[in-house]
């Protein structure tokens, strides 16, 4: 990225934009709080000095095998202290970090590669497929590295042994060089790959600490949630800024009781997950058997909270909740709903059901389909601009063609402000459904079924109707000990809601699809209720609409 500066005599000067390298933040804490501990994972932990000699190691072990900057590193790995160090690592000397969904298949990491032009793999020792299939489909990777011992690639522990006390120097950046392939979850087509740049990057940093975490310091500890690919990984990052030291649960699966039992050891500050994670957080009994009073901030985000779900998780945790609305491609920085608005009453000065006002420095746009702004209370595309947007999908004109318009990013998800600016989100674009000429958004039938006594969780789909053109499907997950039929949950929906915003029928399953973050997925539960047989839709029993 090049400026310019005006000179006296009318010319032009160009000056190069170089930024910090966003591993420094690593090698700040190391100096100013070096004895202290940085990680923590199971029975082990490291000093922020370790760490950084650590990093050290293993950014001067990728340059000894020709990896510099702009090469692309991909890593298939679970949480461990290995993938958050070689973020670092990758930074360190320029490359860029390319982290993928542990849980996804072979041949989808294998796209992965292919499509990022990956020179390299850091791949867990657990995953020795995805380490066959990889290099087969991705040619350009010249170098395997195992996290742990195995039999396809040098053993990470040793390579950082053996190059112990080197140091690969760190590399000099522009403000919109790449540091991070941040993949989307490809819920429409192929996963697309998000380009993060380093001055993109320093500022979601300090953005996420002005406008989610206030306050943080070296005082303060993480425990981490979700996988480090993700909104966990920019999460954590935030914390080596400021040098707060980072917990990871010891396993792969998410254990609710050891989750509180860290909280209460460490005296957790700050936590980040999804709105379903709280929900499982706060309804277990745990909960209640653990201090948690350390908690200062427990961010949400990925999708709005449900209002009931809202009012018990403040109940059992206090005023600690934090929201926040933003994609991959925005890096979460769109809205935020702090603690003090998130009241535990409802009551007619509560903004129920608002994701927050304007992140600092960024700018929210509800625009119509010709890209006209529309007037406060109009349900539009939610469209953002500011410095925390992303540079683009790598080597992708069509995906960036469609994303941008005049300037700003559309982020595919719908919604309205109010007369002070605060956004409410009504779904994605690709949720709303169309019945009888009337648009149909899930979440707001959604939110009034969770109010029933007896459900714990539900979602809603628009299918193909003959009559009414689309209708929508509820699947409902009830709570332990709790009976309902779709009978009786239709009559007791009759007259909260309008007739044609009634699901056409009403499922109940034991749970419901999840993505590896979390997040209740309805491409999933499209392609499980047709797996079920439920689809094409038969009439309700008698007593539904």
């Amino acid at each position: 990225m090049i400026a310019s500066l005006q000179t006296p005599a009318g010319g032009v000067v160009p000056v190069s934009k170089r930024v910090m390298n966003l591993a420094n933040f690593l090698h700040q804490a190391a100096r100013r709080h070096g004895a202290e501990i940085g990680f923590v994972w199971g029975g082990a932990s490291w000093t922020w000095a370790e760490l950084a000699r650590r990093v050290d190691a293993m950014a001067a072990a990728l340059a000894a095998n020709g990896i510099g900057k702009g090469d692309r590193v991909l890593v298939q790995s679970k949480n461990c202290n290995q993938m958050f160090e070689s973020m670092f690592a990758c930074f360190q000397i320029g490359a860029v970090w390319v982290p993928a969904n542990f849980r996804q298949t072979p041949d989808e990491v294998a796209y992965l590669a292919q499509s990022s032009g990956a020179s390299a793999l850091i791949c867990h020792r657990d995953f020795p497929d995805h380490a066959a299939v990889v290099p087969e489909a991705a040619p350009d990777i010249r170098f395997v590295i195992s996290i742990g011992a195995s039999g396809f690639g040098d053993d990470y522990d040793a390579l950082v042994e053996r190059h112990g006390g080197e140091s690969a120097p760190v590399a000099s950046v522009e403000h919109d060089d790449p540091c991070w392939f941040f993949f989307t979850s490809g819920t429409t087509g192929r996963p697309k790959a998000a380009v993060l740049t380093h001055g993109q990057m320093a500022f979601v940093v300090t953005n996420h600490l002005c406008d989610l975490m206030p306050g943080t310091t070296h005082r303060d500890a993480s425990l981490v949630v979700a996988p480090l690919s993700h909104g966990a990984g920019v999460h954590q990052l935030t914390q080596v800024a400021r040098a707060a030291k980072t917990v990871l649960l010891p396993g792969e699966r998410f254990d609710v009781d050891e989750a509180w039992r860290l909280v209460e050891q460490w005296r957790i500050t700050n936590l980040f997950t999804v709105p379903t994670i709280v929900k499982l957080l706060t309804e277990h009994p745990s909960v209640d058997a653990y201090d948690h009073s350390s908690l200062r901030y427990v961010i949400y985000a990925g999708a709005p909270m449900y209002r009931e779900d809202q009012k018990h998780a403040l109940k059992k945790l206090g005023n600690v909740l934090v929201q926040y609305f933003g994609l991959g491609e925005v890096t979460g920085n769109i809205t935020v709903l702090p603690p003090a608005l998130h009241e535990p009453d409802d009551g007619p000065d509560v903004k129920v059901g608002t994701c927050g006002y304007e992140r600092t420095g960024m700018q929210v746009s509800i625009q119509d389909e010709q890209g006209r702004e529309v007037a406060p209370g109009e349900t539009g595309e939610i469209c953002v601009c500011g410095p925390a947007v992303f540079a683009g999908y790598y080597n992708n004109p069509d995906a960036n063609a469609k994303a941008f318009r005049n300037g700003w990013f559309r982020t595919g998800d719908l919604g309205h402000v109010d007369a002070q600016g605060y956004l409410y989100i009504t779904g994605r674009a690709s949720d709303m459904y169309i019945s009888g000429g009337s648009n149909v958004y899930p979440r707001e039938i959604e939110e009034k079924i969770l109010t029933h006594p007896a459900v714990a969780e539900v979602a809603i789909v628009g299918v193909p109707d003959r009559t009414w053109g689309e209708v929508g499907v509820a699947v409902c997950v009830l709570r332990p000990g709790a009976d309902s039929t779709e009978s009786d949950l239709l009559a007791w929906m009759d007259g909260k809601v309008s007739r044609y915003k009634l699901p056409k029928r009403v499922f109940f399953w034991d749970a419901l699809p999840r993505s590896a973050y979390g997040k209740i997925t309805k491409k999933d539960i499209r392609a499980e209720l047709e797996k079920r047989g439920s689809l094409p839709l038969a009439q309700p029993p008698q007593g539904g609409i």
